[in-house]
């Protein structure tokens, strides 16, 4: 077993939490997405403090790398770099869209439903796009991340033989423009770094590890800033 530290921050939720294997120790959510750079450091101490564990017992950290927010996984990513160069231990990157996958597998068990099922994590992007990708109930890509328009026909070639369950902050978008009787919806389902500790433990234990040095979030999609507003200028 490994001690690991799990950084999510690619949503609108912070979460941290230290794993020890798939057994979590400790965890500190908010859903406050102004908050990710004032807290995330501030849970990571809290909880190493609350289960009285010294930095130097840490065997890894872990991060969400993306997609989503450029900000939000800025901060995590950095946080987390920063954290293994100080203290001189692996570095594991886990794709957020798998996580929320392992996290909807976990809420909804494939077993219930007649059809084979497929795990649609979305996160909201710009507009009606999301950022999406498929796995099926054995958590094996069926389709990688892209970043996706939703609309009336999407997925129309999956839904006659497949149940979809749709989770995230992006699914609202997908609700709004697609009903089907294939297709069900998790309310509610947030992003949490507890649904990256089975993962990043299987990771840790075959020695798969990022180059901390050259690591960076995966994004997807380049980052367009807003346009400042000119005064007088409409």
């Amino acid at each position: 077993m490994a001690m690991i530290l799990n950084i999510e921050t690619a949503t609108t939720v912070c979460s941290v939490c230290l794993s020890d294997g798939d057994k979590i120790l400790g965890l500190r959510e908010t859903r406050d997405h102004n908050s990710h750079s004032k807290v995330v450091a501030v849970f990571i101490e809290e909880i190493l403090k609350e289960t009285g564990t010294d930095r130097s017992k840490l065997d890894a950290v872990a991060v969400s790398m993306g997609p989503g927010s450029y900000t939000g996984l800025r901060i995590g990513v950095s946080t987390a770099k920063g954290l293994c160069y100080g203290l001189d231990i692996p570095l594991i990157g886990v794709g957020t869209l798998e996580a929320m996958a392992r996290g909807i597998k976990q809420l909804v068990p494939a077993e219930k439903f007649n059809l084979p099922v497929l795990f649609v994590p979305m996160i909201d992007a710009r507009r009606m796009e999301v950022y999406t990708a498929l796995f099926d109930q054995n958590l094996t890509t069926v389709k990688a991340a892209t970043a996706e328009i939703i609309t009336g026909e999407s997925f129309a070639d999956l839904l006659p033989g497949h149940h979809l369950i749709i989770a995230g902050d992006g699914a609202g978008k997908c609700r709004s423009t697609l009903a089907h009787s294939n297709i069900t919806y998790l309310d509610d389902f947030e992003t949490s770094s507890l649904y990256m500790a089975a993962r990043v433990s299987a990771l840790y234990e075959s020695g798969t590890f990022e180059n901390t040095a050259y690591f960076e979030p995966f994004y997807l999609k380049d980052f367009i800033a807003g346009k400042p507003r000119v005064k007088g200028l409409q």
